[in-house]
């Protein structure tokens, strides 16, 4: 008998998710909430608690998926999972256009009406967001997030963790670091250190209490 996938998170994100992965083919067993969630997530059943998780592994749930928007969460819980043996697949539309040459990671989600284009890397745990593009030789790192819309030129890198709001436009050979929280509709021009936060048209630092996702 083959098993379902065990998705980690019962939130928005985690219905994009199980539509993408049943769109693939996949069946989905069960979702892993917070305590006061909700029964079912889109009719799958909801199991509230982690501690859940070490149960499905021994009664013989080998796939999982970590649905949570947050990345250092999603990485934080990803670990949680491949630590008790899961192993992570990806969710990735039918609708989205992937390069032949592309590298995909694990545990990654990529979204309909996504591109990503020749020689391009997309690191464990990233989410690709609808319509966003990622052009030619495009390196995204672990846990990161590139939301809806947004557009990567060609030999863009982004660190590990690192948010691009909806909308955010990178040109061509711009290294942003790990940790970076880029405003919506953010046009960024020049490389970006870790841990800063950007807004504007070009993106500029901003004081982290000044910085809305």
């Amino acid at each position: 008998m083959t098993r379902g996938v065990i998705i980690i998170g019962a939130g928005g994100h985690a219905k994009v998710c199980i539509e993408l992965l049943r769109a693939s083919g996949y069946s989905v067993s069960y979702c892993i909430g917070a305590s006061g969630s909700d029964e079912t997530c889109l009719g799958v059943p909801l199991l509230h608690g982690d501690e859940h998780l070490a149960r499905l592994r021994s009664d013989g749930y080998e796939e999982a998926f970590v649905a949570i928007g947050s990345n250092g969460l999603r990485q934080r819980l990803a670990a949680l999972a491949t630590g008790l043996g899961f192993r992570l697949v990806n969710a990735i539309s039918p609708r989205a256009v992937i390069s032949p040459t592309a590298k995909m990671g694990q545990g990654v989600a990529v979204m309909a009406g996504a591109v990503i284009n020749a020689d391009s890397v997309i690191g464990d745990l990233a989410i690709i967001n609808t319509l966003a593009s990622i052009d030619h030789d495009g390196h995204i790192g672990e846990a990161a997030h590139v939301a809806p819309h947004a557009g990567l030129a060609g030999n863009v890198t982004l660190g590990a963790r690192t948010f691009l709001g909806v909308g955010c436009k990178v040109i061509p050979e711009v290294v942003i670091g790990s940790d970076v929280v880029a405003g919506a509709g953010s046009v960024i021009i020049r490389n970006i250190e870790s841990n800063s936060r950007i807004a504007g048209v070009p993106a500029k630092a901003l004081p982290k209490r000044d910085m809305i996702r």
